[in-house]
C-alpha cells in the first residue's frame, strides 16, 4: 500500500460512508461461471490422441511449443469462422502470415521490427501485414511451465482477438485514433468468448475445466497485466489484471458482439488504473502489515460504523480463538468478536512479489501488503455480516465477505487519513483471490468459494457500486 504524509497507506474520512458508481454485473452464482457449472472434474490441455494441425509457420521449429501454438492458431480459425458470420454477417479470413522465433535468436524481421530479444506474442495488421509472431524460445515455455500450456493457448487467443478487431473495422468500435487500452480490453473479452467455446467441450484441440483450469487462464492475465502506476491512456496499455479479467469474463460470459461493443466511453467510465499525480506515484510501495494495525483498524471502522456493530478488535494471537474453529493465517471468532492474526503468515502473504520467479516458488516472494490487508478485512467483513444477522457459514457467506472487502478497498481509493489505495493494489487483490486457500471469499470455517470467477466478480462488485449490494444481492 501507500504511506501518506502523516500516517500511511489505506485510509478513510472520518463519517463518509461508502460509495460507488453503480454497474451492471448480473447475478453472481457460487457455483457458476459464465453459465456453467464450475468443476475440476476433467482434463485441462491438449486432446490426447489428437492429429496436429499443417499451417504454414515461417520458422518453425517443428517442436512442442511450436505444435502448440499451431494448434491453437487451427483451433482459432475454426472457432471464428463460425463466429464472425453468426454475429457479423461476415466471413472470416485467415492470417496472411504465421512466424515462430527464438528470441534468444537470430532475429527476423516483422511488422517493421527485429525479434531479435523480444520475449513476446503479437498481432499486426495494416500497411501490408496480417500476421501473428509468438516467442518459442522464452516466453511460450515460461507460460507453459507456470499456468500450463492453455495459457499458451490463451495469449494466442488475445493476439487472434486483434486480428478479429482488424477485419471488423467500425463493426467493432475501432479505429486509427482508437486508444490501445480499448482495442486491447476487447481482445481479452474476445479471448473470453474462445474459452468459453473450449469449456462447452467445443474445440477440436483443446479442453479447460471450470474450476483450476479457467483460474489458471486469469492467472496468466494477471501474469501479464500492465505494471502499477502505468496510465491506461498511455500507449501501449492493456490495463491492469482487475480490467483484464474483467474483460475477459464479458466475453466468457456474452457474445463476440458485447466484445464488440466495448468502446472508449465504457473504458473509461470503468477502467481501475487511472491517471496518478506525483503525490500517488509517491506513496506507492508495499509496507508491513503488522505495523500497521491501529490505522488498519481505524480505516475498517470508520468504512463500517454505519451498519451500527460492535467493531471487532483486530489482535495479534497466532490466528487462533478460544472456542470454534480458527483459519489460517487471520480468523475471526465471532463468541469473542475479535479478529486474530498469525502476525508471521501475513508478513509473507505482504512481501513483496519477485516479477522474475515462477509463482509459488521459494523465490517469487510474496503478494504484496493489500493482498494481506485484504485479508484482514475479510476476517472483519464477517463481523458486519454477524450484525445484520446475516449467516456465516452458508453458501453466500464467501460472496458477501470478498463484496464487502471489496467495498472496503474502494472506501480507501483516494482517502489521506489512514491507509490508502495505492497503484498496483487491486492487482494484488486479484491474485490473493485467485489462491487455493486465500480467505477473502470464504465463509467463517475458511471454506472458499468454488468459482475463481464469483470470487473476482464479487469483490469488482463490492469496489464498484459500495457495500449496498453486498448484503442486498447475497441474502
Amino acid at each position: 500500500m501507500a504511506v501518506t504524509a502523516s500516517v500511511v497507506w489505506l485510509g478513510g474520512c472520518a463519517g463518509e460512508q461508502i460509495e460507488g458508481t453503480p454497474q451492471a454485473m448480473g447475478d453472481i452464482d457460487t457455483t457458476n461461471a459464465g453459465g456453467l457449472e464450475v468443476s475440476d472434474d476433467g482434463p485441462s490441455g491438449p486432446r490426447d490422441g489428437g492429429e496436429n494441425a499443417t499451417l504454414n509457420v515461417e520458422g518453425s521449429d517443428g517442436g512442442e511449443m511450436d505444435r502448440l501454438a499451431t494448434n491453437a492458431i487451427a483451433d482459432l480459425y475454426d472457432y471464428w469462422g463460425e463466429q464472425l458470420p453468426a454475429h457479423f454477417d461476415q466471413e472470416f479470413e485467415k492470417l496472411a502470415r504465421l512466424v515462430s522465433y527464438d528470441s534468444g535468436g537470430a532475429g527476423v524481421n516483422i511488422c517493421g521490427a527485429n525479434t531479435a530479444g523480444l520475449v513476446n506474442a503479437f498481432y499486426c495488421g495494416g500497411n501490408g501485414e496480417d500476421a501473428i509472431a509468438w516467442d518459442r524460445g522464452e516466453l511460450l515455455p515460461m507460460l507453459n511451465e507456470m499456468f500450463g500450456p492453455m495459457s499458451v493457448v490463451g495469449v494466442l487467443a488475445h493476439e487472434m482477438g486483434h486480428a478479429v478487431q482488424f477485419r471488423l473495422g467500425a463493426k467493432s468500435n475501432i479505429d486509427q485514433a482508437t486508444p490501445t487500452i480499448v482495442r486491447e480490453q476487447q481482445a481479452d473479452c474476445y479471448m473470453g468468448n474462445y474459452f468459453k467455446h473450449v469449456a462447452e467441450d467445443k474445440s477440436k484441440y483443446f479442453q479447460i475445466n471450470t474450476g483450476k483450469g479457467l483460474n489458471d487462464i486469469l492467472a496468466t492475465l494477471f501474469f501479464i497485466r500492465d505494471p502499477a502506476g502505468l496510465d491506461a491512456k498511455t500507449e501501449g496499455a492493456h490495463g491492469l489484471a482487475f480490467d483484464r479479467v474483467y474483460a475477459f469474463q464479458e466475453g466468457f460470459s456474452n457474445d463476440p458482439q458485447r466484445c464488440a461493443a466495448m468502446d472508449v466511453a465504457e473504458i473509461e467510465g470503468r477502467i481501475a488504473e487511472k491517471e496518478r499525480d506525483e503525490a500517488d506515484e509517491a506513496v506507492g510501495g508495499d509496507i508491513d502489515p503488522i505495523e500497521y494495525l491501529e490505522e488498519l483498524q481505524a480505516s475498517l471502522d470508520d468504512a463500517f460504523k454505519e451498519n451500527g456493530a460492535d467493531a471487532p478488535k483486530i489482535v495479534d494471537n497466532g490466528s487462533t480463538c478460544e472456542s470454534g474453529e480458527a483459519t489460517s493465517p487471520v480468523t475471526y471468532c465471532p463468541d469473542e468478536n475479535i479478529v486474530g492474526i498469525d502476525a508471521a503468515a501475513v508478513q509473507e502473504i505482504a512481501a513483496k512479489p519477485n516479477p522474475n520467479a515462477p509463482p509459488g516458488s521459494e523465490d517469487s516472494g510474496g503478494l504484496g501488503d493489500f493482498a494481506a490487508f485484504a485479508e484482514i478485512a475479510s476476517r472483519y467483513a464477517l463481523a458486519v455480516q454477524k450484525s445484520i444477522g446475516a449467516p456465516l457459514d452458508d453458501e453466500k457467506a464467501g460472496l458477501r465477505t470478498a463484496c464487502l472487502t471489496g467495498a472496503w478497498g474502494r472506501f480507501t481509493d483516494g482517502q489521506d487519513d489512514n491507509l490508502r489505495l495505492a497503484v498496483g493494489d487491486l492487482d494484488e487483490a486479484v491474485a490473493e483471490l485467485l489462491q487455493e486457500e486465500s480467505l477473502i471469499a470464504a465463509d467463517v470455517n475458511g471454506d472458499q468459494v468454488t468459482s475463481g470467477f464469483a470470487r473476482v466478480e464479487a469483490f469488482r462488485r463490492g469496489f464498484m457500486e459500495g457495500s449496498a449490494p453486498c448484503t442486498e444481492d447475497f441474502a
